[in-house]
Order: structure tokens, then C-alpha cells, then sequence
């Protein structure tokens, strides 16, 4: 444990509640710091394998999944205090020879995820492919869901641009800039999750994890990235770690890293970035929280691991969770209850069983809906009711709510959970769109003008 507490409250969390809260879960093992009045208190439980014996740590390293986008984030934003960088230019200045529309995307829509591109492409097999490569050979037009500027769309592939314009303009790789760059600086020793053909950094890692609380079965899980996919999730880092980062955000931060001006421009939201069910917006690199300028944050699942970071710059507060269980979301749902209750109010995850089943389900949302590699096909059911299916797994009922939301069942629960919304054409009014887990997926069952190309004359 570093630091000391004042407010006993937060203490009996981080000492008593959080320990239960993973046992609960079957969390095998999870590490918890909150930044508070100036003091870090860091809590670590469990192993970093199931069976292993082998202790978490402060100092053990933990996939944080898509929280490595924030990193990029950061390491593209100090590119952009020194001027190697500009957020409102075309990429396409900077590297020349990308195809269109890519060429026009500019880094700000990147970042806030506003570019309109899917997640990840259709068809691509990362495996084999250089980062370079795997941007010219997908940032094209069939990957891409809405003209740039009009709408959020979170996008893996979109970050993996993002790291090539890194590389192009440090003259490093995307791991060399986020290490010399950020992580150093910061005093954080660099830890990455292993890739195709590299291993993983020497740094005492944990490792994810499967859990059925149903049948009581925990097992272990690789997991290894393509050299395309560590932009967006490539990092492993400690909660520790990540409080250090989020202090880059409190009072003037750490200049030298980058500059306060810089920082409060991350956690600014985008116009058009509305990201529905993950958060209110979505500035650089940084999810926002409420209607002003109150809490930002990321969060990051891997495989079997799943980790959280909030930081309120105001009133100079971080809290940050990493997990190496797939329960570890549920762990942070009654986490975040337990720290409200003793005056760290940090934003719930949304849920929305109070839609579920409020009102009749849209009819002319039946069809087919497609961003990149997912594949959504809503269908009508005997019941009446909308069922859907994202790329060929088993239908689930749908709940529809007011502004025409949706809740998914979750089988394991019966309750409903977070689904999306259907987003409608505004000159047309029909239906055109589903907004899923922040995706954007466009309907494919009907004919429309083709979006990010030239309209046919």
C-alpha cells in the first residue's frame, strides 16, 4: 500500500470491500488505485494465473486492452505540442500516397473516433501484415460507415492510422514513440502484450481469463496480437501505471510530458462524437462523463481481462481497476457504487433495464446491418418481438424504449443489458443505421447512396 488515506470511507473500499467485491466475481486477480487530496492508496489481490501461486504485485503489468488508445492519444497529442502534428489537417499531408477518403480524414476525427470508419475491416487478416500495410490495404471506402465529421463510430482501425502517422513523422515505431515518448518520461517501465513473431515485454504480466460463475469454471487464456492491432490495444500496464497517466490531467500535470493546454484539449468532446451507451462524448483519445467539464476516462477489455480508468481533473481525482477476469466488468459496476457511497462519485457503467420492454418495437428495423467484420441481422420472431444476431451468434430478444433504444437480454441473467439505439436517415427518416456498443453498423437490405465515395452522377 503507498500513501495513506485520510478519508477512512475510501480505505475500508480499497482494504475490505474491494477483496469481497473479486471473490464475488471470480476475479483470480485485480489490483485497484485511487488518487485522492494528493495520495495514491494502491490495493493488490489474487494471481496473475489461476493455479499459478504466482502474486500480484504493484508492480505486476496487466492488457488494458483499448486504454492503450488513450496512450496513442497522448503520444499523438505531444507530437502535436511540438508541432510535428496537427490536429486539423488532412492526414493525407503527411502521408502521401493513402488512398481516399482516408487522405482527408484529419488526426482530431481520429481520435474522437469520428473519422466513419468501422472498427475493423471485413475480410482482413491482420496476422501477416505490417501496420503500414494494413492501413493502405483497409482504409478504404467499403470500411468506411459515415462521411468524416458526422457521427462517432469507435474505430480500431482508425487508431491504427493514427499509429502510422506516428511512425511516419518520430521516425520510430509506434512502440518506440509510446515508450520514449510517454511512458519513460512518466517513470513507467514500458509493458506490451505479446505479438505475432515478438514476445511480450520481460515485465511480470497477469493473465486473462474465462470465468462461468454458472458452472464454476475459470480457465486461463492466451493472448497474442497481430502487429496491426497493439496501437489499439497493445499495452500492458499496472493500476499504478494508469493513475500516473491520469494525472497528466490534475492541476498543471507534467509539462514536460504535455503541456496542460494540451491535456484539457483531450478532454474537450468532439462535435458530432456521441458515442450512445458508453459515454455523453468523446474528445481526443479520452471518453467524457456528464454535461460539463467533469469526469474522463477509457476503459480496456482484452482477452479475459478487463480494466478501467476515471479521472476527475477538477477536483483531482483517479481511480483506476485492472482485472484479469472477463467478470472483472461486473466487479467495476459495484465498484463504482461502493465509491460513490463514500464520496467518489465516479460514473456508473450505463445500463438500461428501465427501456426494456417500454414500447413496441420498430418493425421497419428488421434487416441487415454491417460495420467492417460485424455483421447485425434483426428479425422479426414469432413472439412479434425483434430478435437479433451479431455475426451468426444465437438471436437475442430485443426491448425496445423511447427514441427508439434497445436492450439485449442477457441469457446467463435474464435482465437487459445495454444494446444500442436504431439511428434513422435524417432526409429520408427511415431507418438506416444501428448504434451498437459505439459502432456505427449501416443497413445493407436497402438500397442507399454509398457513403465516404463520390456520389454517381
Amino acid at each position: 500500500m503507498v500513501g495513506l488515506l485520510h478519508r477512512s470511507g475510501v480505505a475500508r473500499v480499497c482494504g475490505d470491500v474491494f477483496p469481497a467485491l473479486a471473490r464475488r466475481h471470480g476475479v483470480p486477480g485485480a489490483q485497484l488505485a485511487v488518487h485522492q487530496d494528493g495520495r495514491t492508496v494502491a490495493v493488490e489481490i489474487g494471481v496473475l494465473e489461476h493455479g499459478s501461486g504466482r502474486p500480484v504485485t504493484a508492480g505486476s503489468a496487466f492488457p488494458v486492452g483499448s486504454i492503450s488508445k488513450w496512450v496513442t492519444a497522448t503520444v499523438a497529442m505531444a507530437l502535436v505540442a511540438d508541432g510535428d502534428l496537427e490536429l486539423d489537417a488532412p492526414v493525407g499531408e503527411c502521408l502521401p500516397g493513402l488512398p481516399e477518403p482516408a487522405a482527408r480524414v484529419t488526426l482530431g476525427q481520429l481520435l474522437s473516433h469520428t473519422a466513419g470508419w468501422a472498427s475493423d475491416p471485413a475480410g482482413a487478416d491482420p496476422a501477416g501484415a505490417s501496420l503500414r500495410r494494413y492501413v493502405l490495404d483497409h482504409c478504404r471506402p467499403p470500411n468506411v460507415v459515415a462521411e468524416p465529421g458526422t457521427a462517432f463510430s469507435y474505430s480500431n482501425l482508425g487508431y491504427a492510422l493514427v499509429g502510422v502517422l506516428i511512425e511516419t513523422v518520430s521516425g520510430m515505431t509506434w512502440r518506440e514513440a509510446t515508450e520514449s515518448v510517454v511512458l519513460r518520461p512518466l517513470g513507467i517501465q514500458p509493458g506490451f502484450v505479446a505479438t505475432t513473431g515478438a514476445p511480450a515485454s520481460p515485465r511480470p504480466a497477469a493473465v486473462g481469463h474465462s470465468v462461468n460463475r454458472l458452472v464454476g469454471r475459470t480457465r486461463p487464456v492466451a493472448e497474442v496480437l497481430a502487429p496491426a492491432d497493439v496501437v489499439a490495444g497493445g499495452l500492458a500496464l499496472s493500476a499504478e501505471d494508469l493513475v500516473t497517466l491520469g494525472l497528466l490531467h490534475v492541476g498543471p500535470g507534467r509539462p514536460a510530458v504535455l503541456p496542460a493546454a494540451d491535456a484539457g484539449r483531450m478532454r474537450r468532446a468532439a462535435p458530432g462524437a456521441v458515442p450512445f451507451g458508453l459515454a455523453d462524448g468523446w474528445g481526443l483519445g479520452l471518453a467524457t462523463f456528464g454535461s460539463g467539464p467533469a469526469w474522463v476516462g477509457h476503459d480496456g477489455n482484452g482477452t479475459g481481462t478487463s480494466s478501467y480508468v476515471r479521472i476527475d481533473p477538477a477536483d483531482g481525482v483517479v481511480v483506476a481497476l485492472t482485472t484479469n477476469s472477463n467478470t472483472g466488468a461486473g466487479l467495476w459496476v459495484e465498484l463504482c457504487a461502493e465509491l460513490a457511497a463514500v464520496g467518489v462519485p465516479v460514473p456508473p457503467p450505463r445500463t438500461w433495464d428501465a427501456v426494456a420492454g417500454s414500447a413496441a418495437p420498430p418493425p421497419a428495423g428488421a434487416g441487415t446491418y454491417r460495420n467492417g467484420d460485424m455483421e447485425y441481422v434483426l428479425a422479426v420472431a414469432e413472439d412479434g418481438r425483434l430478435h437479433l444476431s451479431a455475426s451468426g451468434d444465437e438471436p437475442t430478444p430485443v426491448g425496445c424504449g423511447p427514441d427508439l433504444t434497445f436492450a439485449l437480454r442477457d441469457p446467463a441473467t435474464g435482465r437487459h443489458v445495454l444494446g444500442g439505439r436504431f439511428v434513422r436517415d435524417p432526409a429520408t427518416g427511415e431507418i438506416d443505421a444501428l448504434q451498437i456498443g459505439g459502432r456505427l453498423a449501416r443497413r445493407q437490405d436497402r438500397v442507399r447512396q454509398p457513403v465516404g465515395g463520390r456520389r454517381p452522377a
